[in-house]
């Protein structure tokens, strides 16, 4: 027997509809491929048998209930559209929201949920304020894990000051300055092993340990990060 690509779509669909019938009857929760697999089925035959394409949107939002497929399915399943056989030829019916939310609907998949009161940000951190001027041309950007000591050369600040911190900002944040404009910002220690690598190339080792400390600091003063060193 030879079937066209759209005879074994029709195929898979009812397989897998057939699968979640299955589990359906046995109490199972059903994944979203099973529910989106079931509700097109269901559409397909009764489009065969006749109804009309308001009824046939109408039986989509049906089918299956919250209760009836995993946590976070009907949140995933916002649209389905699946071609049917009428009368007139092919059409396409389109459903959305096929499963309405209900008392098990559960959190959205992806969802945040902050807990309640508030979250001190770097608590109990050391923590140093300094002003900072860009003496270049162009706008530059600092992120919140960058150690500030070794941030762009054109920024003019204490550098001493800046030594084992970065930007008291969320993860992912950061700081902008434009050319010509001072501006004042909050520093904060890092924590864990406080061990730097990379950026600049100007700390290379634990940020308390004397000999890298000096060592920042001279590479800083010879590649022009600083006049001097303490």
């Amino acid at each position: 027997m030879n079937l066209t690509p759209t005879e074994m779509d029709r195929m898979v669909i009812f397989q897998a509809a057939e699968l979640a019938r299955r589990y359906r009857a046995e109490g199972i929760r059903l994944s979203l491929p099973e529910a989106n697999a079931l509700i097109a089925d269901e559409i397909i035959l009764a489009a065969r048998k006749g109804l009309q394409h308001q009824d046939l949107v109408s039986l989509g939002g049906t089918i299956l209930a919250a209760e009836e497929v995993e946590i976070g399915v009907p949140a995933m399943l916002r649209m389905i559209s699946v071609e049917v056989s009428m009368a007139e030829g092919t059409k396409l019916i389109t459903i959305f929201d096929p499963i309405p939310p209900g008392a098990a609907s559960g959190p959205i998949p992806g969802e945040v949920i902050p807990r309640e009161g508030e979250i001190e940000l770097n608590a109990g951190r050391e923590s140093v304020e300094i002003d900072v001027l860009n003496t270049g041309d162009r706008s530059i950007q600092v992120r919140s894990h960058a150690h500030f000591f070794e941030v762009n050369k054109a920024l003019q600040f204490d550098r001493t000051k800046a030594w084992g911190m970065r930007l008291d900002r969320p993860s992912g944040g950061g700081e902008r300055f434009d050319p010509g404009i001072g501006r004042r910002v909050r520093l904060v220690q890092y924590a864990g092993s406080r061990e730097i690598h990379g950026f600049a190339g100007l700390a290379e080792g634990p940020a308390d340990d004397p000999v890298t400390r000096a060592e920042g600091f001279e590479q800083a003063r010879r590649r022009g990060y600083m006049e001097d060193t303490p």
